[in-house]
């Protein structure tokens, strides 16, 4: 698995990028370092590469420099279930991330359906493609020990962190870390670069309204929860995604078209060219579709992701698309 070492952004600012290769799990993570304090944003997805990422940051913060706050973005895996590699560190989160903890397939899960499920079979084949070189086994899903709701601010030596919280968006309980001084803001999985996003909770409306809180702040640079680096030209370009998207969504409900059937006429057109991960759309049109339908109920997580392997099985069967 390629990773790299950390990439300075400005002053003690640093973000760590494993890859930008249209896959699943290889999260982006932050660090902050001042006087001797640090604060790091999101942690990778297995202890054994929050391991790496780690002797990365301290390599880069000093080996005597204590690594004892984390702000979690969100609540998926791949942003907090290396926390346990930082025992006793105080963790930070919206309140509402607890919620979320709830829905995802626990580590012991999660391993056996990348072991165990028919690779014959799209399910099956999807988690060996995009999980199966991870391990998960022994991982303890930790909680936050600090929540809050609206906004959290911290002081890391000299440098003011913001944490501004902006769910229900990608999921309940989404945070942003804005850091002022150096015009930097840590976005986690409200925005995804290069590939198509998977938004769980959604609707789209409040992806699109905290990608905008994020451009009011204005940041140099924006480090997206996957792949590389954005400016906010960049940013203006990923809303303008999500706000068609949202327009796609509506048209096709009220033709009455399933999500899944709306993701593949999406994905047959072309109409999003350049991103990977097409087969997302099937979630996050999913999603749509349960706001556009006042749906209430907690998704189905296994169910968004079978429509997704479906399709990418499908996608892998046929030749590519027209450019």
């Amino acid at each position: 698995m390629a990773t790299t070492d950390l990439k300075q952004i400005a002053s003690g600012v640093f973000a760590w990028q494993p890859g930008h290769e249209a896959t699943w799990g290889l999260a982006n993570c932050g660090l902050v370092v001042s006087r001797g304090q640090t604060l790091v944003i999101d942690t990778p997805y297995t202890p054994a590469l929050t391991d790496t990422f780690l002797n990365a940051a301290r390599a880069a913060a000093g080996a005597d420099t204590a690594f004892d706050r984390v702000a979690v973005t969100h609540a998926n895996g791949d942003h907090t279930w290396g926390l346990q590699q930082l025992p006793g560190a105080e963790v930070f989160a919206t309140h509402a991330t607890l919620e979320h903890q709830c829905l995802e397939p626990r580590p012991d899960q999660l391993q056996d359906l990348t072991r165990n499920t028919d690779p014959g079979q799209p399910l099956g084949w999807y988690f060996r493609e995009h999980f199966g070189r991870f391990d998960f086994a022994g991982i303890e899903v930790l909680p936050p020990t600090t929540t809050f709701t609206a906004r959290h601010d911290l002081t890391v030596g000299q440098v003011p962190a913001i944490l501004h919280e902006v769910g229900p968006a990608h999921t309940v309980g989404d945070l942003i870390v804005h850091l002022p001084e150096s015009s930097v803001v840590f976005a986690g999985d409200i925005v995804f670069a290069g590939d198509h996003p998977s938004h769980w909770a959604g609707p789209l409306e409040r992806v699109s309204a905290a990608c905008t809180r994020i451009l009011d702040l204005d940041p140099e640079w924006i480090v997206p929860g996957h792949g590389p680096l954005m400016t906010p030209d960049d940013l203006q370009g990923y809303v303008a995604y999500l706000d068609d998207l949202a327009d796609q969504a509506y048209l096709m409900h009220g033709q009455g078209r399933p999500a899944v059937e709306a993701a593949r006429i999406l994905i047959k057109e072309n109409r999003y060219p350049g991103l990977g991960l097409p087969e997302r759309l099937a979630i996050t049109l999913s999603t749509e579709y349960r706001h556009l339908e006042q749906d209430s109920a907690a998704p189905d997580l296994l169910q968004l992701m079978n429509h997704a392997a479906r399709i990418a099985w499908e996608l892998a069967s046929s030749p590519p698309l027209a450019p």
